[in-house]
């Protein structure tokens, strides 16, 4: 039975993986369709993180973190900037209307904590994710997105058939039981490999080898990072996937938390050098 219900979460995960990745091919094609992708994932995500914080009894301001949420990637495909800090402003804007709103609650004890998440979840998911569309949009971005996407979740496949495979040592135990060291390792093998590869094949500024495997392995452990963060909150909130929007995968948190912080670091580095 065991090893029947592993065959079909794998045979889930595949199916799940052919579709997710046609999707991502449509949605990348045309910079405007990737706006659009971007933000409903970025609400569609919000709403499965919110809803992971109302399992642990927050009374958090779901509706209003996920429009505020949706409206910062909406606003960057609309290329709508008031300033060169718009996302700040957003942010302070969110901020001042979340502690107008909690005035109007009769009871006003967690006041802090329930502001505080619903700012965090809106900067984490939102404003992180939102680069994406930054980065389709900029010279090459197409190219430069599938650079990103492949070391992201390359990482994701190596670290998920290889911890299955050899996984023997624990990584964090306390944070996600199921990852190991050995799933770790592989994970960063095989970003560098796809950050290599594709580097390469795209085309991509500063194509050495050694640049290529560096850019790898970075994006691979950030990759890694936004991963862990994800189980941490899971972990907190007690729940084994954050949604169950693709079988055998989980949610869509599940899939895009990788690039949750490699999105906004690849942003800055393009810009800091390359694309000044």
């Amino acid at each position: 039975m065991p090893t029947l219900h592993k065959d079909n979460t794998l045979k889930k995960r595949i199916f799940s993986s052919l579709v997710l990745i046609t999707g991502t091919a449509v949605a990348a094609a045309v910079d405007w369709v990737c706006g659009l992708a971007v933000t409903f994932i970025v609400a569609a995500a919000l709403r499965e993180f919110f809803g992971m914080l109302e399992k642990k009894g927050l009374k958090i301001y779901k509706r209003f973190g996920i429009l505020v949420g949706a409206v910062i990637p909406f606003s960057i495909m609309l290329r709508f900037e008031l300033t060169r800090g718009w996302e700040l402003f957003f942010l302070a804007a969110g901020l001042l209307t979340l502690i107008i709103l909690q005035f109007s609650r009769r009871d006003n004890s967690g006041a802090i904590v329930d502001i505080s998440v619903t700012i965090f979840g809106i900067i984490y998911i939102a404003w992180f994710l939102s680069f994406l569309i930054k980065i389709r949009y900029m010279e090459g971005g197409l190219g430069l997105i599938v650079v990103l996407l492949l070391i992201a979740k390359g990482g994701d496949i190596g670290a998920y058939l290889i911890g299955r495979r050899f996984g023997r040592t624990p990584l964090l135990p306390r944070i996600s039981p199921r990852k190991s060291v050995e799933g770790a390792v592989g994970g960063l093998l095989f970003s560098a490999a796809a950050g290599t590869v594709s580097g390469m094949l795209l085309k991509f500024p500063m194509t050495t080898i050694p640049h290529l495997l560096f850019i790898g392995i970075s994006l691979g452990i950030l990759a890694q990072l936004g991963d862990l963060s994800e189980s941490l909150v899971k972990r907190d909130c007690q729940v084994k996937d954050s949604g169950n929007f693709f079988p055998g995968m989980g949610g869509i948190l599940d899939v895009v938390d990788s690039l949750i912080f490699t999105a906004p670091v690849f942003y800055f580095y393009l810009t800091f050098n390359t694309y000044r």
